[in-house]
């Protein structure tokens, strides 16, 4: 039987469910800004909702770069954050590590900022002899590298990757991400990640919710992805909510079983449902 859906009202919220969201998780590129640019109008949402008390953070699965990185990105930009405000795939998988590996030495396929955050955070990282693999968004890959993590995984050592992404969109198109060198490895070593932290699973969404102690009925994941950012909401306990700024169309809503709660043009439409 062909599913028949109801018409998505867009720029819409009839039944009051932004008034009440205490914590608004923001994913970034193509939902408050594209590129270096602010999409028009995010910049007074995000005023709007400190106006009214409530609160948001900005949530990305984008492990190659670190918080301090982003609150840079952002205060060139004109809006003075703090690393509080800034949730990385990167950032959740070390606490997953921490929780579920403790004292454990880690291979980490990433760049030297995240290399870095891991062993400000206590994670002991192994060269030679890991316990565990981790793999990010590594934009210094090189063939060596893939070598290595390889022979590693396959191992069979426990093998944990910071998010899925095939792809990480630029100014310029898209280059190949984190689950693109998962596709590398599998083809290698005949594994794909036993566990993947970034949206839309629910290890980012449990340390999104241990960080902001915000309970998961009152905060929205904000984003203009469905299999990520809108399944991360829905799918973990939050309400979704989906910006046509970005990547998805309204097309998209008619070919997925992943349905936000609500639907609007960008951010600033979401103001006066505040």
């Amino acid at each position: 039987m062909k599913l028949v859906r109801e018409p998505v009202e867009v720029n819409r919220d009839r039944g009051g469910l932004l008034k009440g969201i205490e914590c608004f998780a923001l994913d970034m590129d193509g939902t408050i800004y594209l590129g270096e640019q602010w999409i028009d109008g995010a910049m007074d949402f995000l005023k709007a909702i400190e106006k009214l008390g409530k609160r948001y953070v900005f949530v990305t699965n984008n492990s190659s770069k670190s918080p301090e990185v982003y609150v840079e990105k952002l205060g060139r930009m004109g809006l003075e954050a703090g690393v509080d405000k800034i949730i990385t795939s990167g950032q959740a998988t070390i606490a997953y590590l921490k929780k579920h590996y403790p004292g454990k030495g880690v291979f980490l396929l990433g760049n030297d900022l995240l290399k870095r955050e891991f062993e400000e955070e206590g994670v002991s990282l192994e060269e030679k002899r890991p316990e565990v693999v981790v793999t990010a968004f590594d934009t210094t890959l090189d063939y060596a590298k893939m070598c290595k993590v390889c022979d590693f995984v396959r191992k069979g050592l426990p093998y944990i990757a910071t998010h899925p992404d095939y792809n990480c969109p630029t100014e310029d198109g898209f280059i190949p991400d984190a689950g693109a060198i998962h596709a590398f490895i599998h083809a290698s070593a005949g594994r794909y990640p036993d566990r993947v932290i970034g949206k839309p699973n629910k290890d980012i969404v449990d340390y999104l919710a241990e960080r902001t102690g915000v309970k998961r009925e009152k905060t929205a994941m904000i984003g203009d992805r469905l299999y990520t950012d809108i399944a991360a909401g829905k799918k973990n306990g939050l309400k979704g909510v989906l910006v046509l700024s970005g990547e998805a169309s309204m097309k998209d809503l008619a070919g997925t079983k992943v349905q936000p709660d609500l639907v609007f043009a960008s951010v600033k439409e979401m103001i006066p449902f505040l």
